[in-house]
C-alpha cells in the first residue's frame, strides 16, 4: 500500500461555525493555524453513516482510499476547497475518532507535472479507478459523484495509489437495485438516467468513469455547453464523438471502452467488473499506445485551470428527499471542446 502520512486534524486546524448540512456529513469553516487560511472543512458523521446501514468495512475504506488502522472508525472525506500550494487535495475526516489525510494531490495535477504521459498510463489511471469503484459496488455502495476533484493520491511518491474520495453522496443500494434516489452529482459527469429523473444505481458510476476516460485520453470532456440546458440535452442524446486530429492516436480499443461506459442505456453500459476485463485495461502492455501525449498533456493544464477558476462559483445540484440541508457545492464544465455530434447508443 501506498504511505499515507497521518496526523490529527484539530493540531493544523481550528473549526468554526457551520456553513451547510447534509445528510451524513456537515460542511465548517475552518483555519489553518500556521497560516491563518481559511477553508471549509467537510465532516462525516460515521456513526451515522454506520446508523444507516451503510457498514464500512475495513477492506472497503482501504480500496477507495480511507485510510485508517483496523482499531479506529474513522473515514476521511476530501475538503470542499482545496488547501494552499504543496497541500492540495487534502482529506479532512470525521472528528469523532483520530483523524488521518491523503497527502498526494489531484490525479489530474499530477499527470500536468509528468515528464511523460501517454494511452498506457491513462489506462493504468483508470484501472486504479475502477478497481475502487468496483469494491464500491461489490459492497453496495453507489458514490454518485466521480470526477477530477475526487480523484486523489496516497502520497507525493511516485506511482502513489489512486483513491476515492468525497463520498457525501454515497448512497446504498441492494444488488442491482435501481430507484429514484434525488438529483445528485456534478452537471458534465451526470448521466442519462439521472438527468431523465429515471430510476437509477451502480451504472451511473461507470457513466462518470467513461467522462473521466475521455478526458483522461484528450484533455477535455466528451460533453459541454456554457448553457447547462444544452450540456443536458447532450447527455441525454449521448452526444459525443471523437474527433480529429488528437482522436486520430488513440487505439480503437480506448474508443471501445469508453462506448461501452457511455452507452445511453443502463441495463446495457458495462459494469466496473466487466470494463477490468477489457483487453484495454488487462492486456495494456500489448493494446494500449506507449507515445506520449503532449497534446493531452497541454489540454489538461487549461482543463484544470478553467475548473479551478470556477470554484468560486459552483452549482449545488445535490437534492434529496433525506436531505437536511444544503448538500456539498458542485463545479459546473468550463472546458471547450470540439463541438460534439450525435454518437449512438
Amino acid at each position: 500500500m501506498a504511505l499515507t502520512i497521518c496526523t490529527r486534524f484539530t493540531d493544523e486546524y481550528q473549526l468554526f461555525e457551520e456553513l451547510g448540512k447534509g445528510a451524513f456529513s456537515v460542511v465548517r469553516r475552518c483555519v489553518k493555524i500556521s497560516s491563518g487560511q481559511e477553508y471549509a472543512a467537510k465532516i462525516i458523521n460515521t456513526k451515522k453513516l454506520s446508523a444507516r446501514g451503510f457498514g464500512w468495512s475495513y477492506p472497503l475504506l482501504e480500496s477507495v482510499g480511507i485510510e485508517r488502522p483496523s482499531s479506529f472508525r474513522s473515514a476521511v472525506r476530501k475538503s470542499s476547497r482545496s488547501p494552499e500550494a504543496g497541500e492540495r487535495g487534502q482529506d479532512l475526516p470525521s472528528l469523532e475518532t483520530p483523524e488521518y489525510w491523503v497527502t498526494g494531490g489531484e490525479l489530474f495535477e499530477d499527470i500536468v507535472a509528468r515528464e511523460y504521459y501517454s494511452e498506457a498510463d491513462a489506462s493504468h489511471c483508470i484501472q486504479q479507478i475502477l478497481e475502487s469503484v468496483h469494491h464500491c459496488h461489490v459492497n453496495g455502495i453507489v458514490h454518485r459523484d466521480l470526477k477530477p476533484e475526487n480523484l486523489l493520491l496516497a502520497s507525493k511518491m511516485k506511482g502513489a495509489a489512486v483513491k476515492l474520495a468525497d463520498f457525501g453522496l454515497a448512497i446504498e443500494v441492494q444488488g442491482d437495485q435501481q430507484a429514484w434516489f434525488g438529483f445528485a452529482g456534478t452537471p458534465g459527469y451526470l448521466s442519462p438516467e439521472v438527468l431523465r429523473k429515471d430510476p437509477y444505481g451502480k451504472p451511473v458510476d461507470m457513466w462518470a468513469c467513461g467522462v473521466i476516460l475521455y478526458i483522461l485520453l484528450v484533455g477535455y470532456p466528451p460533453f459541454w455547453d456554457e448553457d447547462q440546458h444544452r450540456l443536458y440535452q447532450q447527455i441525454k442524446a449521448g452526444a459525443y464523438d471523437f474527433p480529429s486530429p488528437e482522436w486520430d492516436t488513440v487505439t480503437p480499443e480506448a474508443k471501445d471502452l469508453i462506448n461501452k461506459m457511455l452507452t445511453i442505456n443502463p441495463s446495457k453500459r458495462i459494469t466496473a467488473a466487466e470494463a477490468l476485463k477489457h483487453p484495454w485495461i488487462c492486456q495494456r502492455s500489448t493494446v494500449a499506445s506507449m507515445m506520449h501525449r503532449q497534446e493531452t498533456v497541454e489540454c489538461l493544464k487549461k482543463f484544470n485551470a478553467r475548473r479551478k477558476l470556477k470554484v468560486n462559483n459552483k452549482t449545488n445540484l445535490a437534492s434529496s428527499p433525506k436531505d437536511t440541508g444544503p448538500a456539498p457545492a458542485l463545479v459546473p464544465m468550463t472546458t471547450t471542446p470540439p463541438p460534439a455530434r450525435h454518437h449512438p447508443s
